[in-house]
């Protein structure tokens, strides 16, 4: 019997239950046959917390062929605790603790604690095929996958409730933000508009060179919402569609980063006199909602952020060899020969980070702590590391 399912077996829980072991500190431990033995005096947590009630597999022929089990979705059989539902609204939340399956139960929770399936008559299995069309269709690369997809909705969904933007904005507006973050990278080649453009791809000649990527996200994300099973807004009138197809554009198309000064310039314009009431306004505030949440890693706890930045650099070396090869101009911040970890990092939280995340505070002040205090201490980090990198050359 393995580990795990000795474990399985002291919880009295089911196979497609989620188990999670918590070290005396409260941090999650991987349940692995490395494990080291705890005692009387320091003992470890078992925690189930998820429970599926009914235990029969969903998701299809399709899921099984790709060896994917969705059986932990159970129409209305999912139970996730209290505490992990709190601590799934806070940015210090720990995505590399979950596995994929995992994330997609999480991510059911937030269109049930949002009350999306309630208002708006989203059917439990729709969502989960909805949700399952959409893990699918992110591609295997090392940054702008499934689980950054995850980061950036969990983002979302935290600043949805730091902010009690439930009392601020209608739901309709809500359900736009946080299903465009769900879909803002889907299928993403891990190669950016620069490259795209400087090497004609299919995407650039499609789109003429206009946010190649982030059209391309939108349509495939339209792709999977035209599919009668997979359609999470079916049951909404033609104008509630309208609306949110309007502004799930608008939110994805945001994300390219060519238009972070014109979209920052004009929400700091709008700021002094901003208004909830304002359409205008909303829509501004919707797009600096979902640029902050896709560039949110440094507002996470070091130990979750420093190993995105690793699968960052990986892909954007990825990229500059790539162009090394096929002769096109390297992209000089992706470019291995040039680019170090930290200053990667000090460069882009002075700015682009701050001026972005100063001004989203400005308007809602309790933000500080949640996300420009972390900001401020990754970047003395970062700047740390540097001088020491520094340092190190000289000697």
């Amino acid at each position: 019997m393995s580990k795990v399912d000795l474990f399985r077996a002291a919880a009295e829980a089911g196979p497609h239950d989620i188990l999670k072991l918590y070290n005396t500190k409260g941090s999650i431990i991987n349940i692995s046959p490395q494990l080291e033995p705890n005692s009387p005096h320091a003992c470890y947590k078992l925690e189930v917390v998820a429970t599926d009630c009914n235990r029969k597999p969903l998701g299809g022929e399709l899921a099984v062929a790709l060896g994917f089990d969705l059986s932990s979705m159970e129409k209305s059989s999912l139970e996730v605790t209290e505490e992990v539902r709190q601590y799934l609204k806070t940015p210090t939340f720990d995505n590399w603790q979950w596995e994929d399956t995992e994330i997609m139960v999480l991510l059911q929770v937030m269109y049930t604690d949002l009350d999306f399936i309630s208002t708006f008559n989203i059917e439990v299995e729709v969502l989960q095929q909805f949700l399952y069309e959409v893990y699918r269709r992110y591609n295997n690369i090392p940054f702008h996958n499934f689980k950054h997809c995850f980061c950036v909705t969990q983002m979302m969904y935290g600043l949805i409730w730091l902010t009690d933007l439930r009392t601020k904005m209608e739901s309709i507006d809500l359900l736009i933000m946080l299903t465009s973050a769900v879909c803002h990278d889907l299928d993403h080649t891990g190669y950016n508009n620069a490259y795209q453009i400087n090497a004609r791809t299919e995407l650039a000649l499609r789109y003429n060179d206009i946010s190649p990527l982030e059209n391309h996200h939108c349509a495939v994300a339209f792709e999977i919402l035209e599919k009668k099973e997979s359609n999470i807004f079916r049951n909404l009138t033609t104008e509630q569609y309208k609306r949110i197809r309007e502004g799930m554009i608008k939110c994805i198309l945001a994300t390219d980063m060519t238009r972070h000064n014109e979209i920052l310039n004009k929400f700091k314009s709008i700021l002094p006199s901003f208004d909830f009431s304002n359409k205008d306004h909303k829509d501004v505030l919707m797009m600096i909602m979902i640029k902050v949440s896709d560039i949110s890693n440094e507002a996470r706890p070091m130990d979750v952020a420093e190993p995105w930045l690793d699968c960052l650099l990986q892909e954007f070396f990825n990229q500059s060899d790539m162009e090394k090869l096929e002769g096109l101009p390297v992209t000089p911040f992706m470019d291995r020969d040039k680019v170090t970890k930290p200053s990667s990092q000090t460069g882009f939280i002075r700015f682009v980070l701050f001026p972005l995340f100063i001004e989203l505070a400005n308007l809602f002040p309790c933000l500080e702590q949640h996300i420009i205090d972390p900001v401020r201490k990754a970047l003395d980090y970062y700047t740390e590391m540097e001088k020491a990198l520094d340092k190190e050359k000289q000697t």
